[in-house]
């Protein structure tokens, strides 16, 4: 181990360093790089991409956690920031439909379809009478879909964010308003639908997925955007060859523009100066050594809980209030098949969600989300397919459990038990399996506890009510997934830009 040393000083541009190479941290490092910062990137893993990179076994390529996107449409924000950045976006096509989800005791799927007329058309048959609660939700989600197009920054910390803010408002933007602290829950009785078991359960399921909580917990307006961004002209994406798409071409870019990508590399502390960040603390996983990175700007990829960790008592007590505040967030456990073709269902649609048991969480293996390869997307041999199947899970049941190890065999075995109802999961056809729990979640990305996810979308903490990229700390900023808009790798990537925007408008 050596010393703690300052790294080199500099002149010239401003240099920011990104903490967390997630596609958040990425795509603010990209963006900085191409207008002319000096960047560097420390991820303490040894690839890029966070919860959206993937690992290689036996010939099989497995997404890790994010296993669609959204965003990659003209308009679309990674078109936007791909499009900045002079680089083309990766290959891929709409998943369509966006799920297949599996209520208790039924065979047939409820299909989210891509096209508006036929998921209308659908959502009719298998929800008679709820016409007018959709309705409502696309007429929410038009209205916010352009607000947000429009750049606003949520939550304004500061005039100029009030003015961003403010430059966004139209007169549709206003027709939100009386909606601010409704959640869908609420707009289900409005409309008589909550005792709809159905159909709550089927929002329970989907808004879990995007927002952490179900319907009764889901900001009304956040839940109109997740819920809508479905259909076109938007739409999810299945990336050709792998998630790492993303990543490769945000690092690839960081590079062209002369920024640094340093993997391997932990950040361990921030340091401040006259309450402003002055270096990062950073250790080389391999060698041990540690140093001290200076920086004009630290832009923090990770956790609003490790932030707080990496300030530790420099940390502004209202803000420590506030993480400590927070409801405990989700892990997931998660299922990694490699199987022959033989196994999946013909038509398999690429993404499905399963509850099978009314009663029971959504969550612990009573209901999964599952992905699954296509045929030549690059995940699989020729005449093979990998299966991801996650499911939510306590992190504290985790971390103290007795016997680690049995409860992951136990969960596994569980997993594959309940996918057998619908794959053909004879030992045969399975060529590799493993699984990974929010341990692994830590380990491998560092996020606090193996959460997923981010912060849960509830009526204190979405949008106008949560966690801003500017933090109270001057020239420090949060990305990621617990910041507005939430979730995703196209949530993650607008709070880059919002951050990209603040800094280039403190630095010009």
């Amino acid at each position: 181990m050596t010393p703690l040393v300052e790294s080199h000083t500099h002149y010239g541009p401003s240099k920011v360093l990104v903490v967390g190479a997630g596609i958040g941290g990425l795509t603010a490092a990209a963006l900085l790089a191409k207008r002319g910062y000096q960047v560097r990137v420390f991820e303490q893993a040894l690839v890029p991409g966070g919860c959206a990179s993937t690992f290689r076994r036996r010939g099989f390529t497995f997404d890790v956690g994010a296993t669609q996107v959204a965003g990659l449409e003209p308009g679309g924000i990674h078109h936007q920031i791909f499009s900045e950045l002079g680089i083309d976006l990766p290959a891929a096509e709409h998943c369509d439909p966006a799920c297949a989800v599996f209520l208790p005791g039924e065979t047939t799927p409820i299909n989210v379809w891509r096209d508006p007329q036929r998921w209308k058309t659908e959502r009719q048959q298998q929800f008679p009478g709820s016409e007018p609660f959709w309705q409502k939700l696309s007429d929410l989600f038009s209205y916010s879909w352009r607000f947000q197009a429009r750049q606003p920054v949520l939550p304004p910390r500061n005039l100029w964010d009030a003015w961003q803010l403010g430059n966004a408002l139209r007169p549709d933007t206003l027709l939100t308003v009386p909606y601010t602290f409704s959640t869908v829950g609420q707009l289900l009785k409005g409309y008589g639908l909550y005792e709809n078991r159905r159909l709550k359960t089927f929002l329970d399921l989907q808004l879990k997925l995007y927002s952490q909580v179900g319907a009764d917990e889901t900001a009304l307006l956040y839940a109109a955007t997740a819920l809508g961004v479905s259909q076109a002209p938007q739409g999810l994406f299945h990336l050709q060859g792998s998630m790492q798409g993303l990543s490769t071409a945000l690092v690839n870019a960081i590079k062209q523009f002369g920024g640094q990508v340093f993997l391997g590399h932990a950040v361990e502390k921030i340091q401040l100066e006259n309450n402003r960040p002055r270096f990062a603390q950073v250790r080389h996983q391999k060698t041990d050594d540690i140093w001290l990175e200076s920086a004009d700007h630290i832009v923090a990829n990770v956790t609003v809980q490790n932030l707080t960790t990496l300030l530790g008592e420099q940390t502004p007590q209202g803000y420590q209030r506030r993480v400590d505040k927070l409801m405990p967030s989700s892990g997931a456990f998660v299922v990694y098949l490699g199987v022959d073709q033989a196994a999946i269902p013909e038509n398999c649609p690429p993404h499905l969600q399963f509850l099978y048991d009314y009663d029971g969480p959504i969550g612990e293996n009573n209901s999964l989300f599952v992905s699954v390869s296509r045929s030549g997307d690059g995940r699989a041999p020729e005449g093979k397919a990998t299966i991801v199947a996650s499911s939510f899970t306590d992190v504290q049941a985790w971390q103290k459990c007795d016997d680690y190890g049995a409860l992951k065999a136990e969960y596994e075995r569980d997993a594959i038990a309940k996918l057998n109802q619908y794959f053909n999961l004879d030992p045969q056809h399975i060529i590799h399996a493993e699984s990974g729990t929010p341990r692994t979640f830590e380990r491998y990305t560092a996020r606090h506890q193996g959460m997923v996810g981010g912060i849960g979308q509830r009526l204190s903490t979405f949008g106008p009510f949560g966690f801003a990229t500017r933090t109270p700390i001057p020239k420090l900023w949060l990305v990621g997934d617990c910041v507005h808009p939430g979730e995703g790798t196209a949530g993650v990537s607008y709070a880059a830009l919002t951050a990209v925007r603040q800094i280039d408008a403190m630095e010009r």
